[in-house]
């Protein structure tokens, strides 16, 4: 019963539309004040600042502030320029060379907003002059956005090793090919619209002839400096000379030399205005954050946890089958819930559950963090897509209808990714 109640009790506070926060908060202190279960105030505080109290979590807002300093730095047209070189001269290749760069840029940032703010602000003009559709362009980039929460360094992965105690290394790992299926599978209808549809070729081969212009050895200079910093930060963690929340700090402080002292692209005086806007992004998950641990704990004391594990038990038989059903319930919340939200709130519930099944928690991390993704771009609060629709300055509804192609090409990725567990585990297993 207290158990039930604090879901009750959190479910009727999100649908009145009360913060997440809050409604955790009070979904915890429901079965304290009203049937003195699950523990005290004063244990529930200690709970939020010892949630908030972790070095771990310093890798969020770092990562946050990493992406920001390098999409006012213009790192994303550097990577597009490099891309667009090889595949702009191909059927589709400029939207292709765009899912690339958000593939890339998703190694810098770990966050799908700002994949999308950061690749879209450039590339959504950039094919409208060139003839393609403005909504079909950032359905696009609503879409392919998503992938900077699955590349690594993930900010949702941070968050589910948070709330779940598995390797951030290993779930890095484990993002990398689903990440690239998911980029295959969305640059093969990108392709097939745009041969179906046509392309101005007159005016596309213009523009890369004006970028072959300069020659291959100067474009990779250029790009060189943002071509290496997933690299130095992926590459430090799997060699085990830094940890993630480290290699957040040099993503950061990489992401300063490079836009100050290479590109020249900002000024020190705007450094400020980027810490201000990395504190409001975050802000507000801190604050879930901090509670998401006292919650968790009282989810604990309740043994709600154990209650939803022996219902999952009592009634699947299968990893298979229950990781089809909890797919379809992510894909769900997705559209009304918040990708960190979800996570901290719905993996250290379901995981013992999935895990005496047999799912790996690494697979299941996967599958989570994927779908949603989709959620990311899908109506009616994806993120993602207001962004994208911000951008091209059309309402979100109108790309949400040029991004469901898209997001199909998605899902049949996630089909692969969630019945073939090698893709999420082969990578961590080959170099554990």
């Amino acid at each position: 019963m207290p158990a039930l109640l604090v879901f009750v009790v959190f479910l009727i506070a999100i649908a009145v539309s009360i913060p997440i926060g809050v409604s955790m908060i009070l979904g915890s202190i429901a079965p304290i004040f009203l049937m003195g279960k699950g523990g005290s105030v004063v244990q529930l505080l200690n709970n939020t600042f010892s949630g908030a109290n972790s070095t771990p979590i310093l890798a969020v807002p770092l990562f946050i502030l990493g992406g920001v300093i390098m999409a006012k730095g213009g790192i994303s047209k550097k990577l597009f320029n490099f891309f667009s070189y090889f595949a702009g001269r191909m059927p589709g290749g400029l939207p292709c060379a765009v899912i690339l760069t958000c593939l890339f840029y998703g190694a810098i940032s770990g966050s799908g907003p700002a994949t999308t703010a950061a690749v879209g602000s450039m590339c959504v003009p950039f094919l409208t002059d060139l003839g393609y559709e403005k909504k079909w362009s950032a359905g696009l980039i609503a879409v392919a956005g998503g992938l900077g929460v699955i590349i690594p360094p993930s900010i949702p992965f941070v968050l589910y090793s948070l709330a779940t105690g598995v390797s951030t290394g290993d779930l890095f790992l484990g993002g990398v090919f689903p990440g690239i299926l998911i980029g295959l599978f969305l640059m093969v209808y990108a392709v097939y619209y745009c041969v179906r549809h046509g392309e101005d070729r007159d005016l596309i081969n213009a523009r890369m002839k004006e970028l072959r212009s300069a020659g291959f050895l100067k474009l990779f200079l250029d790009s060189f400096w943002a071509l290496l910093c997933p690299v130095i930060v992926l590459g430090g963690i799997y060699t085990g000379f830094v940890t993630p929340t480290e290699a957040a700090t040099l993503s950061v402080f990489y992401a300063i030399i490079v836009s100050l002292f290479i590109y020249k692209s900002i000024k020190v005086n705007e450094l400020i205005p980027f810490l201000c806007e990395s504190v409001k992004t975050y802000g507000g998950l801190a604050f879930v954050l901090a509670f998401a641990t006292a919650f968790g704990r009282v989810l604990s004391l309740t043994k709600a946890t154990k209650i939803v594990e022996n219902f999952i038990l009592g009634n699947f038989h299968s990893g298979i089958v229950v990781l089809t059903v909890l797919a379809i319930i992510f894909l769900i919340l997705g559209m009304v819930m918040d990708t960190g939200p979800a996570i901290i709130i719905l993996a250290p519930v379901l995981l013992p559950a999935v895990q005496a099944l047999g799912v790996d928690p690494v697979h299941f991390g996967v599958v989570l963090v994927c779908c949603l993704s989709i959620g990311l771009a899908t109506p009616p609060f994806g993120l993602d897509l207001f962004v994208a629709g911000n951008i091209a300055e059309e309402p979100p509804m109108s790309v949400a209808r040029k991004a469901v192609p898209f997001m199909i090409a998605f899902l049949v990725a996630l089909v692969i990714i969630t019945y073939v567990p090698w893709f999420s585990t082969f990578l961590p297993n080959l170099l554990k």
